[in-house]
């Protein structure tokens, strides 16, 4: 049975003539229409000595404009009722806008005003980059934020483990000029996808499109994807803590893999709320922690598995070793109910986002960035649906034999053999 509503039609996916991706998806009975543009730039294309250009040409893209200035952007919005918003990631640089579809034409412009023609101003940019210094510095209080930038350097390698941010050195020397150049190198129709989702019609968003985005330089290609060989690390940050803050990265899955749902639904089943075997093996029948969870965290390329807690210093080892044996009992007792309840419950979560449009839209988006085309919702609900325990329980049975990063930030440095 398809669960996801039948009146909608499939989305519409085509490369422009001017090299832009752009995917539609016309959802019947909606009355707003949400524009995803993201351009696949980040962490990898920044210079080694301007690490962190990356977001600061997304902060600054909205500052000024060939046509507004900041102020008058952001009332250019207003006027149309738009609710919009940036956000730099380690691959890519989005910009949303969520509207009525009468408006979607001068969001497209809009968005394309950002993209196509930002002057950044120089003082924009000072205070862009004295946000980020203060971010950096202010992360010094926040060992959560810490560790998982810490893991994420081990465990992607010096290229790809940069830190979206930046860092304090190299942010100082920021000019206006190296955030001109930065956009004016990447920023280009190869490594732009569009996803709309909404009451909107294809064609006329093709139009729209294609004449808002005609400007864009066309760029060197298509942006490169990760490629990341996990191996085997540790780190420890001293920090005088109550608290010692542990992370676990395994290599996982590329998104799209055969057995892709199959990690999304051992994560929910060790992870899924307070019915999740960390939650109630490693912090309620134990104590052992404050917090403790496994995630996965997916690039363009390959996939992360992750694992965290945080405990006190005097039982570091112990969660550490508790952490790594629930990790392979998974891989051994895994039940048929413990698997029926994390996939119903993902497939719950997806039919309730699917009803949003702006989450319709996010899924197109991702879809483009994962596979340069749209698979769907009932894509990923087919898959879910076609997991079994047994699978699930092989799938866990792997993990701890792949390579291993553990970061660490607290008082307590654990040993290579505790490791």
């Amino acid at each position: 049975m398809n669960r996801v509503a039948s009146a909608s039609r499939p989305p519409v996916c085509r490369t422009l003539d001017s090299g832009v991706l752009l995917a539609c998806e016309p959802l019947a009975g909606r009355r707003t229409c949400t524009l995803l543009a993201r351009m696949l730039v980040g962490v990898a294309d920044e210079p080694e000595d301007q690490l962190g250009v990356a977001a600061i040409v997304e902060q600054t893209l909205s500052k000024g404009t060939a046509s507004y200035d900041g102020r008058a952007l952001a009332d250019a919005f207003d006027a149309i009722g738009a609710t919009w918003s940036t956000l730099s990631g380690r691959q890519s640089t989005v910009v949303s806008v969520t509207c009525l579809p009468e408006y979607l034409p001068q969001a497209v412009e809009l968005v394309a005003e950002m993209l196509c023609r930002p002057t950044f101003p120089d003082d924009a940019v000072r205070v862009a980059v004295q946000h980020a210094i203060d971010d950096l510095k202010h992360m010094e209080d926040d060992p959560g934020e810490l560790l998982r930038r810490d893991l994420h350097r081990i465990t992607l390698g010096p290229l790809w483990g940069r830190y979206v941010g930046g860092e304090i050195e190299t942010l100082q020397r920021l000019t206006r000029g190296d955030v001109h150049a930065f956009w004016q190198k990447h920023y280009a129709a190869s490594r732009l996808q569009v996803a709309v989702a909404g009451a909107v019609e294809p064609e006329q968003v093709r139009e729209a499109v294609g004449r808002a985005f005609a400007a864009l330089p066309a760029g060197d290609g298509p942006a490169p994807r990760a490629e990341v060989e996990i191996r085997p690390a540790r780190h420890h940050r001293a920090k005088e803590l109550n608290q010692q803050y542990i992370g676990l990265a395994l290599p996982g899955v590329p998104r799209g893999d055969e057995r892709d749902a199959v990690e999304d639904v051992l994560l929910g089943v060790l992870s899924g709320g307070m019915s999740g075997r960390l939650f109630t093996e490693v912090r309620e029948k134990r104590g052992l922690v404050y917090w403790v969870g496994a995630w996965c965290e997916k690039l363009r390329g390959p996939g992360i598995v992750n694992l965290g807690a945080s405990t006190t210093p005097q039982r570091c080892h112990e969660t550490l070793e508790v952490l790594l044996r629930e990790l392979s009992r998974a891989g051994e007792d895994i039940s048929d109910d413990e698997v029926a309840r994390a996939r119903n419950g993902q497939i719950a979560r997806l039919l309730t986002e699917s009803d949003l449009t702006r989450a319709r839209a996010i899924i197109l988006s991702e879809d483009l960035f994962f596979f340069d085309q749209p698979r769907g919702v009932q894509w990923r609900i087919e898959r879910l649906e076609a997991v079994t325990t047994q699978q699930v329980r092989d799938y866990a049975a792997e993990l701890p034999g792949r390579p291993m990063c553990v970061a660490t930030v607290g008082p307590a440095e654990m040993t290579n053999d505790e490791c």
